[in-house]
């Protein structure tokens, strides 16, 4: 069996959703960004802020590489994952990708906690609701290229789960 990638912005639920996916499935599951952090035995918010954000994402790309040679895992990547061409080109052969999304409110609403999401740190209300609406604006197109997509504005992680599982049986992923 192939994977499942889930793909989307920061604050879609992808790691909630994924170990949930995964259960369901009896598949194993991995969190790209938790995985990172475990090997580099830092958070990614240390690293951005000591080793810069291109040093985060050729670890990302490693990762990304390592993981795409399983099968029957339900892999959740980081927001930023598909702005590497070839990251998504690695995953879209090794799996069937889903994009979750949600509306700017529930992204700011799910990424209010500091401290977790190097790229809105340090910013007030105002300035993470721009910095969001632009990075989704950035990224819209690379995640249109998902194989399935479902907003999860108005959802729980398991009404997300219950809506893929269906989705892969209907079409015998």
């Amino acid at each position: 069996m192939k994977n499942i990638v889930l793909i989307g912005f920061m604050g879609t639920g992808k790691s909630s959703t994924g170990r949930a996916l995964a259960t369901k499935l009896g598949y194993a599951f991995v969190d790209v960004d938790q995985k990172i952090e475990e090997e580099q035995g830092m958070s990614i918010h240390q690293m951005f802020a000591d080793k810069g954000e291109e040093f985060f994402r050729a670890c990302e790309r490693e990762m990304v590489q390592r993981l795409s040679d399983r099968r029957n895992t339900v892999i959740a990547t980081g927001g930023g994952t598909v702005k590497n061409p070839e990251n998504m080109k690695v995953l879209r052969e090794s799996g069937f990708v889903v994009c979750l999304s949600a509306d700017v409110d529930t992204v700011l609403e799910r990424t209010r906690r500091k401290g977790v999401r190097p790229l809105l740190d340090g910013a007030n209300e105002e300035e993470r609701r721009r910095k969001i609406e632009t990075l989704m604006e950035e990224r819209k197109d690379l995640y249109r290229h998902a194989d399935y997509r479902v907003d999860t504005s108005d959802m729980s992680p398991l009404q997300v789960v219950e809506d893929i599982a269906r989705h892969i049986r209907a079409r015998r992923i």
